[in-house]
């Protein structure tokens, strides 16, 4: 028997990606199933896939504090508490600095930052009675700043300083704290990317086929909370990135430069 069956397992972000696919796996593990996204057709999509499994859906931007406190108290209304809360929504962005608007490093901030902030506030009193668990899905980027991602970059780094942060002061209350920063993996995220001037693009520059898939990412996720782990970094290439950074810092700058770079100009 899974350990999370009826277990109340929250993830946001849920509607594509990284977060359906936890979707998928902790509803086949028995577990009773809440998430949110902005985009309701997509959300009701889902929910048909799912006619008799319980799995609640609510539309919110967690950029937003009071629709996030909307949405935790929707679950607590529905499921009475929470076991897991997994904050995975997020946001990027490709643009220069030079070039970008202050509105683009905020809106990375809004949703990678503080909608993970204010969702673990509002669910924390029910974590910690239930000696649960708190995801940060962050990035490599959160490691290692990536060049034309800059606020993507310091709203990771920001997120991932914010978990450690509570991950100490948590130590006595049996609440885990897991940080999950994946390398490469094939989702929407790209896609969606912010400009310079905030607003989203229209197209992936990644071989998005090359990447690991969302759904196996997710399944490397799902056993990090299985096994209650303190950070998870995935694919080799991220790997290198982090030990590169630390160990060897100026040639990473070199080698990553390198790959985001022809000729001067940002080409991914």
């Amino acid at each position: 028997m899974s350990q999370f069956k009826n277990k109340v397992i929250v993830i946001t972000g849920g509607s594509e990606g990284i977060g359906r696919a936890l979707v998928d796996i902790f509803l086949q593990q028995g577990a009773k199933v809440a998430t949110c996204s902005r985009n309701f057709d997509k959300l009701y999509h889902l929910q048909t896939q799912y006619p008799d499994m319980p799995l609640l859906t609510h539309t919110a931007d967690i950029s937003k504090e009071n629709e996030c406190n909307s949405f935790i108290q929707k679950v607590i209304k529905i499921y009475g508490s929470i076991d897991v809360l997994i904050n995975n929504a997020g946001i990027s962005m490709r643009a220069l600095f030079v070039d970008t608007e202050l509105e683009t490093l905020r809106k990375l901030m809004d949703v990678n930052f503080w909608g993970a902030v204010y969702c673990t506030k509002f669910a924390l009193p029910f974590l910690i009675q239930n000696q649960g668990v708190v995801v940060g899905v962050s990035s490599i980027a959160g490691f290692r700043g990536l060049p034309g991602r800059s606020g993507y970059s310091a709203s990771k780094f920001a997120l991932n300083g914010w978990l450690e942060s509570i991950r100490t002061e948590l130590v006595e209350t049996g609440v885990s704290v897991v940080t999950v920063c994946p390398g490469f993996t094939s989702s929407n995220i790209r896609k969606v990317a912010l400009n310079k001037d905030a607003k989203p693009e229209a197209e992936s520059l990644m071989k998005e086929e090359k990447m690991m898939s969302a759904e196996q990412c997710a399944q490397h996720i799902f056993e990090a909370i299985e096994k209650r782990k303190r950070t998870l970094i995935l694919t080799t290439q991220g790997k290198e990135a982090v030990y590169l950074n630390r160990f060897l810092p100026a040639l990473a700058d070199k080698l990553i430069r390198k790959f985001y770079f022809n000729n001067n100009e940002l080409i991914k």
